[in-house]
């Protein structure tokens, strides 16, 4: 979550600014590619109890209730969790608890299924919100984590024509504005660099998927939007061994 001279801080995200049911306006092509990677990997596993961790305003917790009995939006946020209260559909059985993701109030080993989506690109060192991930895990649980992908293809291609190698360090993309007026962190991670974190707390990889591979203006302007998904439908899998598109999904298992 966001600091302040070294200080954790979730109240940025009470900020109107931070009103991710307007972020998320004229971005149906990226949603859609996201539910579409998270069925894909819950595709055949039904859960007790899952939890979307930094879920906003639960985008993608009505997802998780087509495969668990239970499910619970986590968010720092009081306003990302009233933004659920008006958008989701009454028929949505979802809880809500107002949790950082570095301190999340769930028993060890108690949760099945837990998700954390568009969560890391706002943390350059997630080592305590992955820990707390594992750990509320049950032995042999599951989780989705998507990382904002920091060696995707556009990024190779700009560092090759430099001859650079991308560094699998934290890129902080926001302008040097931003960073100056103490704006919410805003990171891309290397995929290998997050595999190495993930398998340090005890999460295996089990697939990986290249998400929202055609994540550009100049595509979304020329193609209609349900051709862009089918060709989405078809990339997603053999595209993630080149760690193509901007966001990788990795399905995870707890030793």
């Amino acid at each position: 979550m966001a600091t302040a001279n070294g200080i954790r801080r979730t109240d940025i995200y009470n900020d109107p600014a931070f009103n991710y049911a307007h972020y998320w306006q004229g971005r149906d092509y990226e949603h859609r590619a996201e539910v579409l990677a998270l069925r894909r990997l819950l595709r055949g596993r039904r859960f007790g109890h899952a939890v979307d961790v930094g879920g906003g305003y639960g985008r993608l917790s009505v997802i998780l209730s087509d495969y668990s009995d239970r499910v619970t939006l986590v968010d720092p946020s009081a306003q990302q969790l009233d933004l659920s209260r008006q958008i989701l559909p009454a028929s949505a059985t979802v809880e809500r608890e107002l949790m950082d993701a570095a301190n999340l109030r769930f028993e060890d080993g108690s949760i099945d299924l837990a998700t954390m989506i568009r969560v890391l690109h706002h943390l350059p060192d997630p080592a305590a919100e992955l820990a707390e991930l594992s750990r509320i895990l049950r032995p042999g649980g599951y989780a989705v984590v998507e990382a904002a992908n920091s060696a995707h293809a556009a990024n190779r291609i700009g560092h090759l024509a430099r001859g650079k190698r991308i560094p699998e360090s934290v890129l902080d993309i926001r302008s040097e504005e931003s960073r100056q007026r103490g704006a919410a962190p805003f990171v891309n991670h290397h995929p290998r660099a997050i595999s190495r974190q993930l398998q340090a707390v005890g999460l295996q990889v089990q697939r990986v998927l290249s998400v929202s591979n055609l994540r550009h203006p100049v595509v979304k302007s020329v193609l209609p939007e349900w051709f862009m998904l089918s060709l989405e439908r078809a990339a997603q899998r053999p595209l993630a061994r080149l760690h193509f598109g901007p966001s990788i999904f990795f399905l995870l298992r707890k030793r």
